[in-house]
C-alpha cells in the first residue's frame, strides 16, 4: 500500500502568530512540526481531495470513507506546493497536514506518485480549536484570545479559560493598517489575509 509522509503543524495544538507590541517588538512563536504517515486507501483520484476524511492515530493518518467509524476529520480545502507558497487554509481550519510528495510504484490515479502539498482539516465533530476562540487552528482570526509567551511571541488559548494558560489579549477586529484599528486597542497581532493588523484588547 502507497505511504506518504505527513507532517502536522504545531498549530493542531495550539495557534501562534507574529506579536507587534505597541513598543514595536516583532517575533514570532516557534513550532516543532510532528512527522506522522498516513496510507492513501484509493477512496479519489487525489490523495486526501476536498471532503475526502482521515482518520486520526498515535503515529499516523490514513484516508478513510467518511462514512466510516474511523473517519474523524475533513478535507476542507486542498493546495498543491508548500503552505508558504500557496493559498491560505479557510479561517476556521483545525489544522494543516502536509504531505511529502512521493513516487511510489503504483496509487490512486496510477501515474505513480504523489505530489507535494497540504490539506486543511477540520475536525467532524467538536472541539474545534479552529473557530473563533477556539484556542488553535493554524491561524489568528477575530475573535481569537492570545497570551504573551515572552520575547515579543503571543500564542492562542481559549477565550473561555478552558487552555493551559488564562487568556489577556482578544483580537476584537481585522483592519489593513495599526491606524485603523480602535483607541482602545493594546496590542496589535499579525494576521494572515488582505486584512493583516489584529486589533486586540485585554480581557
Amino acid at each position: 500500500m502507497v505511504c506518504a509522509l505527513l507532517v502536522l503543524v504545531a498549530a493542531l495544538l495550539t495557534g501562534c502568530q507574529m506579536l507587534k507590541s505597541e513598543a514595536g517588538k516583532d517575533g514570532r512563536a516557534a513550532a516543532t512540526p510532528k512527522a506522522t504517515t498516513t496510507q492513501p486507501s484509493g477512496y479519489g483520484a487525489v490523495f486526501l481531495a476536498v471532503d475526502e476524511c482521515s482518520s486520526f492515530g498515535s503515529t499516523s493518518f490514513t484516508e478513510v470513507p467518511c462514512t466510516s467509524e474511523r473517519a474523524a476529520a475533513r478535507v476542507v480545502a486542498r493546495y498543491d506546493g508548500k503552505v508558504s507558497d500557496g493559498p491560505l487554509c479557510p479561517a476556521t481550519t483545525d489544522f494543516v497536514l502536509h504531505i511529502s510528495r512521493q513516487s511510489p510504484s503504483a496509487d490512486e490515479d496510477g501515474d505513480g506518485s504523489i505530489p507535494q502539498g497540504y490539506a486543511c482539516m477540520r475536525n467532524l465533530e467538536p472541539p474545534h480549536p479552529g473557530d473563533p476562540g477556539g484556542g488553535g487552528g493554524p491561524r489568528t482570526i477575530v475573535g481569537d484570545c492570545v497570551y504573551g509567551s515572552g520575547n515579543g511571541q503571543v500564542r492562542e488559548t481559549a477565550c473561555d479559560g478552558s487552555g493551559s494558560r488564562k487568556p489577556q489579549y482578544k483580537v476584537v477586529e481585522a483592519v489593513a493598517t495599526r491606524a485603523q484599528c480602535p483607541a482602545a486597542t493594546a496590542l496589535y497581532v499579525h494576521l494572515e489575509g488582505a486584512q493583516p493588523v489584529g486589533c486586540a484588547r485585554r480581557v
